[in-house]
């Protein structure tokens, strides 16, 4: 199975799992010598920094989930492409899959991403310092309601990728292939 670097949305477990159920996280990895970047869509890319690093979460991908992954990532439109990239992981380095937006901006994230994006960081136990550095991407309400709910953001995600439309946060997360 193919392993993904996920440093966006999909480091959410739960719809990860919805959207890719054969798949599994493993854990914790870095891009070494990248960084977070919004692109002009509204969504999260990285871009060479080699001063920084992205962390997320890596996926071991069913071959089977491969096309939903790609939907959802909207290759075939070009918003995104598939990178082989070598990320760091507690255990060594490892061949990746990274999701490369198509531009690396300036834009400003889509209403209600990335405080999607900060409380799947922060479920998965990234540093408090990387996850200010996510919230320093948004406006200054993103970063006003992550301090109030001290580090875990209140708001809940309206949708996690162009492709998935709008939802109503009253109702839960329903996500159909």
């Amino acid at each position: 199975m193919p392993l993904c670097f996920a440093y966006g949305s999909n480091m959410d477990r739960a719809a990860m799992s919805a959207r890719c159920p054969g798949s599994r996280a493993i854990g914790p990895a870095r891009l070494p010598g990248h960084r977070l970047a919004i692109m002009r869509d509204g969504w999260l890319t990285v871009t060479r920094d080699p001063r920084r690093e992205v962390r997320g979460l890596l996926w071991e991908v069913a071959l089977a989930d491969m096309p939903a992954l790609d939907r959802y990532e909207d290759v075939a439109s070009g918003l995104y492409t598939k990178v082989l990239q070598p990320v760091l992981t507690p255990v060594g380095a490892r061949r990746a899959i990274l999701y490369w937006g198509r531009d690396a901006g300036p834009g400003v994230p889509r209403p209600g991403y990335l405080e999607g994006v900060l409380a799947s960081a922060h479920d998965i136990g990234l540093p408090p310092a990387y996850l200010r550095g996510i919230e320093a991407l948004g406006p200054a309400e993103t970063r006003r309601i992550a301090r109030a709910a001290g580090g875990r953001p209140a708001v809940t995600p309206r949708r996690h990728s162009p492709l998935e439309p709008e939802r109503d946060p009253s109702k839960g997360w329903h996500w159909a292939p």
